[in-house]
């Protein structure tokens, strides 16, 4: 969900149309064998035709009006979708992109171009655009790159998808489509899509870094519509992440993807409307992790703590939830949407604590933002693609587990609501929020009785941290897009099932 903004960085933008490329062989899974860089490299050559020489003659162009720092952010992407509706394949795609983003920082301005041409002419004129943001002259040089050795490998790259025949791929897509279709005789619509991509970088800056990734990417997602007595209701679900065709075997099959979606709008069917106003909320687990990602995960990246815009700009240290809340973000975790080797900074992401038992102690950095914070940057610089300026993101936010069974938790609640799955939602700076819940249930003495509909859940994330008094010992995950500055990342948010004391739930009745 997007955040409001009050930008001040100077953006230049060198654009050249975008070309497609083809390559001999895939970058390594980690950056280089050596920790002192040849001027030519076969990776570097092979992927993007360019060698580290010329590489630390553009970041030096980047720096001749007089910039602190430069960085080039190379980028090989190939993305790949297969969908299925009224019973055929609808659309199958591919899209291939090549190019270089070139950053360069002054105080707190920041200076970008791109291209996607790596010719060496082409990529210094962008130097040089990049570079407008300073006028008095080159004084920095970058320093000699050296490699950074080896990464930890987050992603299974076992079966990789991009390695994956364009059969295989319709063929998943079609069992989820089935799945859902053949789930009950009150399905009358269904939508699969297999979402796929590979996307290698590599990154160097006029400190001297040089490293490189490959990040794979997979989401299969199902559509799901029922229909009866004029009733018509829609279910989605979804898996994926930056993992291998093996996935889809052994931890989540098209089949019960399909299956879950199908569920859902069948279950909606007999859906009631809420009862509106203050009672309790319990929060189910999985798909939950959107509320912990939206309300309380943008207001914690430090760019619109630096600025002053996000509720929690002043509160670092401070108590802003109950003792039982404790939140991270970590881009770490095995195989998860979010998750990277190294950020589109360069740098190694870190599990970051930034609630620990209700305290404020942390944020989401990016290299900009730390140094003018004075804070030690944590690995939470991402990007859209090459065009894109890197800006704090989160990757996996989770709420932390407690120590309640969550059946007690239900148990514990005489009158009121319990929260499945979303439709969408809004947050403000000022930490206000709304969300639609798809489907949840009424919490009828300590039971889930009726399926409800057309709720939204209406609060202040700081309010609502503080009514927190059950945390479940379970957890889920929630897979989504994050949209932020008109960039989208991906990412996951996990939480266990929880209660709120009292939260506002909006509804027709």
């Amino acid at each position: 969900m997007k955040q409001p903004c009050n930008r001040r960085d100077f953006l230049k933008k060198s654009r050249t149309g975008l070309t497609a490329a083809a390559a001999s062989s895939l970058l390594a899974d980690v950056s280089f064998s050596g920790p002192t860089m040849e001027k030519t490299h076969p990776l570097l050559q092979d992927r993007f035709g360019v060698s580290v020489e010329d590489m630390r003659k553009i970041l030096n162009a980047a720096l001749s009006k007089g910039g602190d720092f430069s960085e080039l952010f190379f980028e090989y992407r190939v993305a790949n979708s297969v969908r299925v509706e009224e019973d055929i394949v609808k659309e199958s795609s591919e899209s291939v992109s090549l190019g270089l983003g070139i950053r360069v920082l002054k105080g707190e301005q920041t200076g970008y171009a791109y291209t996607s041409d790596l010719s060496y002419n082409k990529m210094k004129e962008t130097a040089l655009v990049a570079a407008a943001i300073a006028s008095s002259g080159g004084k920095t040089s970058a320093l000699p790159l050296s490699a950074v050795s080896s990464l930890p490998q987050r992603y299974d790259m076992a079966r990789p998808f991009s390695e994956t025949a364009l059969g295989t791929k319709i063929d998943l897509v079609k069992q989820a489509y089935a799945s859902a279709r053949q789930f009950d005789a009150r399905i009358i619509q269904t939508q699969s899509l297999l979402t796929d991509e590979i996307q290698h970088v590599t990154i160097a800056n006029s400190e001297g870094l040089i490293v490189s990734d490959t990040r794979p990417q997979v989401r299969l997602s199902v559509w799901a519509t029922a229909e009866e007595n004029g009733s018509r209701n829609t279910g989605f679900f979804s898996g994926g992440g930056r993992v291998g065709l093996a996935y889809f075997d052994n931890e989540r099959t098209p089949a019960a993807i399909g299956e879950k979606a199908a569920e859902e709008a069948v279950t909606l069917l007999s859906a009631v409307d809420p009862p509106a106003g203050e009672q309790p909320v319990v929060l189910g687990s999985n798909q939950s992790g959107v509320m912990i990602h939206e309300a309380v995960g943008h207001p914690l990246e430090a760019d619109g703590n630096r600025k002053k815009t996000s509720i929690m700009w002043d509160k670092l240290g401070k108590n802003v939830a109950s003792p039982l809340v404790t939140i991270y973000d970590d881009p770490t975790l095995p195989h998860a949407r979010g998750s990277l080797n190294v950020d589109d900074e360069g740098e190694i992401p870190k599990n970051t604590v930034l609630i620990e038992n209700g305290t404020l102690v942390g944020y989401l950095q990016d290299r900009l933002s730390a140094r003018l914070m004075h804070l030690e940057p944590n690995g939470h610089g991402r990007r859209e693609s090459y065009q894109s300026n890197p800006i704090p993101r989160m990757a996996n936010t989770c709420l932390a587990r407690g120590e309640s069974n969550p059946d007690d938790i239900i148990r514990s609640v005489k009158k009121g609501f319990y929260a499945v799955s979303y439709q969408g939602g809004q947050v403000q700076d000022t930490g206000k929020f709304t969300f639609s819940v798809n489907m949840g249930y009424l919490i009828e003495d300590g039971r889930l009785t009726r399926p409800v509909k057309n709720a939204t859940l209406i609060g202040t994330n700081v309010q609502i941290l503080n009514e927190i008094e059950m945390v479940g010992n379970d957890m889920g995950f929630f897979l989504g897009t994050c949209g932020k500055d008109g960039q989208s990342a991906p990412v996951s948010a996990g939480t266990p099932t929880l209660k709120i004391r009292q939260m506002t739930v909006g509804g027709r009745q």
